[in-house]
C-alpha cells in the first residue's frame, strides 16, 4: 500500500497485496556469483562465506520482519519484490569482493519471480 496513492489506485495497482496492515511472503532467494575460478581453491568464491554474508546482510535484517515497518530501507520505498531484490543486492555488495556479485533471484511464489543484476539506478 502506497500512502500517496488513493485507496482505488492501491487496489488497482496491488490487488490482493493491498492491505493497510501489510501482507507477507515467504521469499526464496538465490544469489549468483560470477568470476574466475581460483586455481588453488577451485572456487569463484567460498560458498560458506557467501552463506555467512547472506545471513548477515539479509536474514538478520529482514527475516520474520514487517518490511514496511521494521526495515528502514522500506520506509520510503514500496516493498515490492523488485525493491526487495534491489535491497538484497545493495546489502550484499559490501560483503562480496568487487565484481563477483552477478545476480539476485527472488521467488515470491513458484510463478512470480524477480531477477536482478544490479543495473537499476535511481
Amino acid at each position: 500500500m502506497v500512502k500517496r496513492l488513493s485507496d482505488e489506485e492501491n487496489i488497482k495497482t496491488y490487488g490482493k497485496c493491498n492491505n493497510p496492515n501489510g501482507h507477507g511472503h515467504n521469499y526464496k532467494v538465490e544469489v549468483t556469483v560470477k568470476g574466475e575460478i581460483d586455481e588453488t581453491t577451485g572456487m569463484v568464491m567460498n560458498i560458506a562465506d557467501l552463506k555467512n554474508y547472506m545471513n548477515e546482510a539479509i536474514m538478520k535484517v529482514i527475516d520474520h520482519k514487517n518490511l514496511d515497518k521494521d526495515v528502514p530501507y522500506f520506509i520510503e520505498k514500496v516493498s515490492t519484490t523488485e525493491n526487495v531484490a534491489v535491497f538484497i543486492w545493495e546489502s550484499l555488495k559490501p560483503y562480496i569482493p568487487s565484481g563477483l556479485l552477478h545476480s539476485v533471484k527472488i521467488y515470491e511464489t513458484d510463478k512470480n519471480i524477480v531477477y536482478f543484476q544490479g543495473e537499476y539506478t535511481e
